[in-house]
């Protein structure tokens, strides 16, 4: 088995209130929008981020995205409105993590 591609899905109740959110997070719209009730960013060669609309099960995920400058990236989400909470240095990463409006965990990681 060869894996090409990981795809992290985030669950909202509502995909046309959280695109706001994760295009203002992101920095850009959505890459595809597969079909309905999923919008897609691609993040990395081999990485890309889901949004799906599922009240059911929304916001009980977590998300991490590694980062080579934690405090830069923190900057950049404070312009945007979007403010992390405090940043904790683990064993082998500097951490911060904010929160969708539906709960969802996006933790930024730079490593140590």
């Amino acid at each position: 088995m060869r894996i090409t591609t990981v795809l992290a899905v985030l669950t909202v109740r509502d995909l046309g209130g959280a695109l706001s959110w994760y295009e203002r997070l992101l920095g850009r719209p959505a890459d595809l929008r597969p079909m309905d009730g999923l919008a897609e960013w691609h993040l990395t060669d081999g990485g890309a981020l889901q949004v799906a609309e599922d009240p059911a099960t929304a916001g009980r995920a977590y998300l991490t995205l590694a980062v080579d400058n934690l405090d830069a990236t923190i900057s950049d989400l404070n312009s945007r409105d979007l403010h992390v909470g405090e940043v904790v240095e683990g064993a082998v990463a500097k951490l911060a993590t904010l929160h969708d409006p539906d709960g969802n965990a996006v933790t930024f990681a730079e490593p140590l």
